[in-house]
């Protein structure tokens, strides 16, 4: 019996949640690892859709444990507030079933104005679509060892003291761009405020997991945004502010290397971005138009709509190598059906030779141009498929070329958002 770490192989909105949700249902500890309440995941269970940003996935099932772990960056007042919303929802959340790690760091709201205010600022080329909720900057507060961590709440005259250096920092940089800067009273104030709801889930989360690990619990730790949104192996600068890959997922979480156990790597059957950066099998067209009306590809968070392209072989190649990915759960497979012909873009060309990898240098990246194969495509309907006996031959066909080009196996398949539409190839779980 392993433990499973659970990471998006694209740019993220790969359908992670479901996939957490489905098996949340055997694991007895869901662990968030990384990011911010950028990131969202849409689960549908029942007929009930559940829109989570910063809570765990295993949140919505009993009797099971979810902790947000110190590699997470916590807005007090988001966190708070989304509670509020999913118990209006009928889940009981409360210390038992939810804990909060004591070393996670608190984005503030200066955070979230200075990357207002920083993204406005760049050029159109040099914007990087962040969601403007202050989640680099509180990873770079961390980095920078002045951030305000959740347990420092519990300390008000430590608090107050650490508040007054980083708005110190901060509020040069208002100055700066024409701001005015913030008072300490009153983001003191919110943040006392917050304290009073947000300390009841506080408490020691690598520990926990430490004590559920010996006792023989299942541990499901869950990644957020997508492996080419790394901030070391994605398309950088146009990423993310933390490590998205499966290795985060023990120092997120407090635990080690070990204890991660088999790597999951959830893959639409297609590719989409939101924001700015770099896309080879972007589609411009009516292709792209059609995946993304099809898709329903809007952020789960922000709203934003996606961009949408075909599928490329190689940027999850090379995540199922440098993520550690043991198998790929594939999503929105359903979202394919009537197309005549599809496109898988195999390879790249850059300047005049031909690569089988994603560069890392920014110019690079924005010169490939994808070198596609074309496989034939089906009419029937995939959507609610249970068995590989409901699809059509042309989809299993177009599954195990993936599964090729990609060099990990199909361990799961999703047929709609619906947690029962899922064909289940390998237990993960026992996959080790």
């Amino acid at each position: 019996m392993s433990n499973v770490a659970v990471i998006g192989s694209q740019w993220g909105d790969e359908g992670k949640g479901k996939i957490v949700d489905v098996l949340s249902r055997e694991a007895d500890v869901v662990v968030r690892f990384q990011g911010g309440h950028n990131a969202g995941h849409t689960l549908v269970i029942d007929g009930v859709t559940y829109k989570l940003h910063l809570l765990p996935s295993g949140i919505v099932r009993p009797g099971k444990l979810s902790i947000i772990g110190n590699g997470v960056v916590v807005d007090p007042a988001a966190l708070l507030k989304e509670i509020e919303t999913v118990k209006a929802q009928g889940v009981d959340i409360n210390s038992d079933n939810l804990l909060v790690a004591e070393n996670a760091n608190l984005i503030l709201p200066v955070h979230a104005f200075l990357d207002q205010e920083i993204e406005k600022a760049r050029d159109s080329k040099g914007k990087l679509g962040t969601t403007g909720r202050g989640i680099g900057l509180c990873y770079e507060d961390k980095v920078a060892r002045r951030g305000i961590r959740v347990c420092d709440l519990a300390h008000s005259d430590h608090l107050r003291a650490r508040l007054e250096n980083l708005l110190g920092h901060h509020n040069i940089l208002l100055k700066g761009i024409g701001a005015d800067p913030l008072s300490l009273d009153k983001v003191y104030d919110e943040l006392m405020k917050s304290a009073e709801g947000l300390l009841e889930y506080v408490g020691v989360a690598w520990k926990r997991l430490d004590e559920a690990h010996k006792d023989g619990k299942k541990i499901l730790f869950e990644g957020a945004q997508g492996h080419m949104l790394d901030v070391d192996h994605g398309t950088y600068p146009f990423v993310t502010s933390s490590n998205t890959v499966a290795a985060q997922a023990a120092a997120g979480s407090g635990v080690g290397s070990k204890m991660v156990g088999y790597v999951l790597g959830i893959t639409k059957a297609y590719t989409t971005r939101v924001g700015t950066g770099p896309f080879p099998t972007e589609q411009e067209n009516e292709a792209g138009q059609t995946l993304g009306e099809r898709g329903h590809e809007f952020g789960t968070t922000t709203g934003r709509k996606r961009r949408c392209g075909w599928f490329d072989a190689v940027l999850v190649r090379q995540a199922v190598k440098t993520g550690g990915i043991d198998g790929i759960a594939l999503t929105k497979l359903d979202v394919l059906d009537g197309f005549d012909e599809l496109k898988i873009c195999v390879g790249y060309e850059l300047e005049g030779r031909r690569i089988d990898y994603y560069p890392a240098s920014t110019v690079a990246q924005a010169n490939v141009k994808p070198v596609y194969e074309t496989i034939s495509g089906w009419q029937e309907t995939t959507m609610g498929a249970r068995s590989w006996a409901d699809l059509p031959a042309a989809a299993v066909k177009y599954v195990r070329h993936i599964e090729e080009l990609i060099e990990a196996p199909v361990t799961l398949l999703s047929t709609s958002p619906d947690r029962d539409d899922t064909i289940l190839m390998q237990d993960p779980f026992r996959a080790l």
